[in-house]
């Protein structure tokens, strides 16, 4: 099924634009529904600007009323010139996530031994040597490298994994593991994300307080026999 040309972008918009469901979204735009979750809760890694996908001549607003009406009714693209798609090579990754690249290598070796050389370097966007640097552990920074779930890095997606993981799996004659996170009550699941980031925030608030303070004993130090009582202000 084709696809949004930004989907996480078109994703963002569809949250803040209109009345779809989270599942409804995930299909149209190719995404895992904890992206999507992730996007309406702001929680997401990354912060998207939503791309309005009726301007860009991808949904009419019709197809989106026809969603919104019907909770079942998936989203049909509309019909466009097919992408040229690049068969061989790396996959791209932007020049800013190329550093996190050696960690999300090492999560996937540690957790997904049966995954192949040749799978991850499609996933990643790596080549073998540093692939098998990373297991041998002689990669020039391996001191440093942390693993970490290439997903949450931003290098793919959480159906792209999943994918990759119980292809993995059903080669090598083992159960893929099965992802619970959507099991149970919905509303726990929100309910968590939004406890994460209300955490994420009281922390950024405390390290405002704190560089307040620091700024008001400085200049306590520098204006010892001054009345404003250890405060900055004019």
């Amino acid at each position: 099924m084709a696809q949004p040309l930004m989907p996480h972008a078109t994703a963002s918009w569809l949250v803040d634009n209109t009345a779809l469901g989270f599942d409804q979204i995930a299909e149209f735009c190719g995404l895992h529904i904890l992206e999507v979750q992730a996007i309406a809760d702001d929680t997401a890694a990354t912060k998207y600007t939503g791309r309005d996908p009726v301007r860009a001549h991808e949904l009419t607003q019709e197809e989106i009323q026809r969603g919104e009406k019907n909770s079942d009714y998936r989203l049909k693209i509309l019909a466009g010139p097919e992408p040229v798609r690049r068969t061989k090579g790396p996959r791209y990754t932007p020049v800013s996530k190329r550093q996190d690249k050696p960690d999300g290598i090492a999560w996937i070796l540690r957790n997904h031994p049966e995954i192949s050389d040749g799978a991850i370097g499609k996933l990643i966007g790596t080549t073998r040597t540093t692939i098998a640097a990373l297991r041998e552990r002689t990669h020039w920074n391996i001191a440093n490298i942390v693993p970490k779930d290439p997903v949450t890095l931003g290098l793919c997606s959480q159906r792209e994994l999943d994918g990759l993981v119980a292809k993995a799996a059903k080669k090598a004659g083992i159960e893929a593991p099965t992802d619970n996170r959507l099991a149970g009550d919905r509303e726990a699941l929100i309910t968590e994300l939004r406890r994460e980031r209300d955490d994420a925030q009281r922390r950024a608030d405390e390290a405002h307080l704190a560089e307040a303070q620091a700024i008001n004993q400085v200049a306590t130090l520098i204006d010892p026999f001054s009345n404003n009582k250890g405060h900055v202000g004019n």
